[in-house]
């Protein structure tokens, strides 16, 4: 499994950016190889994220070339670069 952590800075509120993970949410649904996606709030302020599992790194770079990917700038209004660390998971707890 791969664990992807990603990390931006936004324009919009925290209001906002809860209306457009609801708009958003049943694309991610139909994402192939994707286990889970957490929406998550920074402590910096204005800034947001998102943290995926997925079962392989193929699955991970079949969803970084798609259009869903592609439109995350736009849809939460990101200011400069997002921030993309990703990593293998050797155990689990669960």
């Amino acid at each position: 499994m791969i664990v992807q952590f990603v990390r931006f800075t936004t324009a919009i509120s925290d209001e906002d950016f809860l209306r457009v993970v609801d708009e958003r949410c049943p694309d991610f649904r139909d994402v192939p190889g994707l286990r889970q996606k957490y929406f998550v709030k920074l402590e910096a302020p204005d800034r947001f994220g998102g943290v995926y599992l997925w079962e392989s790194r193929a699955a991970m770079e079949a969803y970084r070339a798609s259009e869903l990917a592609a439109s995350t700038g736009e849809a939460y209004k990101v200011i400069g670069e997002t921030e993309v660390e990703t990593a293998e998971v050797l155990a689990a707890l669960r």
